[in-house]
């Protein structure tokens, strides 16, 4: 059976999403980062970078959390969150990296530090930085989104999974300007009303 180490507000979200999609048996470990408890020499010996997610096959471990969802919707998605054909896949893999490149990491700090953080705590100027960065990437999604209503294929995949999970942590696409891309609000809309994601809550 399949271990996910990480607690359902972090990234290990789009893990328990792709788990949950399709159904696959797994056991949920739940590893609260900000507690502490991923930097224990248990949880090291799992991933030597001290975050979560971290997932556990048989012998076989994988970290980062994109990565875990690709490969549990590789192993047991293929035809529905895994794409068919090689450029379907080589687009699920653009998608991840942008993401990960161009919009995650001013959205982390905007919740941070917008959000999150106590005041004395909070860098306004980062905040402003990604109010100011994030217009560029949101228009690229909503571009591509126009007269489709999936990333990759036309069809629900691990590429929305991914790529959503990015702007649904913790609502915070609600205060980025994200409803003046109507593209991009009615996929997020359509991505958030699956059963799979509604389920994620009670998996606190």
């Amino acid at each position: 059976m399949l271990t996910l180490y990480g607690q359902y507000m972090s990234r290990a979200q789009r893990c328990l999403w792709t788990l949950e999609e399709l159904g696959v048996p797994y056991q949920h470990v739940k590893t609260n980062q900000t507690l502490g408890e991923s930097r224990t020499p248990e949880f090291l010996k799992i991933n030597p970078n001290g975050h979560v997610p971290a997932l556990k096959d048989g012998d076989f471990i994988l970290w980062e959390s994109m990565a875990i969802a690709m490969y549990v919707a590789k192993k047991y998605g293929q035809g529905s969150l895994w794409p068919a054909s090689v450029e379907d896949e080589g687009h699920v893999m653009q998608w991840a990296l942008w993401a990960s490149l161009e919009v995650e990491t001013f959205v982390v700090n905007f919740l941070r530090h917008a959000m999150l953080y106590p005041p004395e705590k909070r860098r306004p100027e980062l905040a402003e930085e990604a109010l100011r960065v994030l217009p560029a990437p949101l228009k690229v999604l909503d571009d591509a989104l126009a007269g489709r209503e999936y990333l990759v294929g036309n069809r629900f995949s691990v590429a929305d999974i991914n790529v959503s999970t990015v702007l649904l942590l913790a609502d915070v696409y609600k205060h980025l300007g994200v409803d003046t891309f109507g593209n991009v609000t009615g996929w997020l809309q359509r991505v958030a009303d699956r059963p799979a994601w509604q389920k994620l809550p009670s998996l606190k």
